[in-house]
């Protein structure tokens, strides 16, 4: 094993535990760097995603940082999509999954950089609430 490798696993882990998308470093390296198949990657990914969010859960729990209610209901709905997603991907076959998964990348990307911070927003709001008064 390489320390690309063990670099690979360890920012797919911390950005799978914040919630952050750490299967697209996970899948961009078994894509690019070690010659892996789209539809493999995305399985090692999901494999390696079980024990990150079994963790993740017990420490946001722990936290109580998650809301049941609506955690169930979104979990539902992502099984849903997961199923068809497979059935998608298998329609599809990895070539094509692997140019639709890279476009959204870059999409999300250049949304990110146009996207305004939060202290942006904050500052333009209290600005409004300031000259209506």
């Amino acid at each position: 094993m390489n320390i690309s490798a063990l670099l690979a696993g360890l920012f797919s882990g911390i950005l799978g535990s914040m919630g952050l998308g750490g299967g697209a470093v996970l899948v961009i390296y078994l894509s690019v760097f070690t010659d892996t198949g789209q539809l493999t990657s995305q399985g090692i990914n999901l494999i390696f995603f079980i024990p990150i969010a079994a963790v993740s859960v017990i420490i946001y729990s722990y936290k109580k940082q998650i809301k049941w209610k609506y955690t169930l209901k979104i979990a539902a709905w992502g099984l849903a999509g997961a199923a068809v997603g497979l059935l998608l991907t298998d329609f599809l076959g990895g070539k094509i999954t692997g140019k639709i998964f890279g476009l959204l990348l870059i999409f999300l990307g250049i949304k990110e950089i146009f996207r305004k911070s939060d202290k942006t927003v904050a500052k333009k709001e209290k600005t409004c609430y300031t000259k209506n008064e």
